[in-house]
């Protein structure tokens, strides 16, 4: 069955990010990084803001920074849902270091300001990764 694939759908809450055909899928989870290859067990997790790797059955690498979300698995389906999703390709590198910036000096330690640190660290390490 090696030449079985994963049907992968990143979306967002206002649009589709990215849809197709995957041989692996990488995702930070609440419990740390996982691997989704064909005939993964069936899962559910919780998502942190970080990093989607998706690797095309055509061997491209597609990268993404997601927020918060959820990550779905069964019967070779992918499901990845985030309030907001951007793939690398999309991203301003300077206006994410800029806005990492302004987040690490609004200089409080509430919840939204460690948020906005840990999605701007996410959007830079998409275009990273994708380089």
């Amino acid at each position: 069955m090696a030449d079985e694939v994963l049907h992968v759908e990143l979306v967002a809450a206002d649009r589709t990010v990215w849809s197709g055909e995957a041989t692996m899928v990488i995702a930070r989870t609440t419990e740390g990084d996982v691997g989704i290859l064909p005939n993964h067990a069936p899962v559910l997790a919780l998502l942190v803001d970080g990093v989607v790797e998706v690797t095309t059955d055509q061997k491209e690498t597609w990268v993404a920074a997601v927020d918060a979300g959820f990550l779905s698995v069964a019967d070779n389906r992918v499901s990845i849902l985030s309030e907001h999703a951007e793939m690398s390709h999309e991203i301003d590198l300077e206006k994410a270091r800029h806005d990492l910036e302004r987040a690490r000096s609004a200089g409080e330690q509430d919840d939204e300001a460690e948020e906005a640190v840990r999605r701007a660290q996410a959007r830079i390490r998409a275009v990273e990764k994708s380089t």
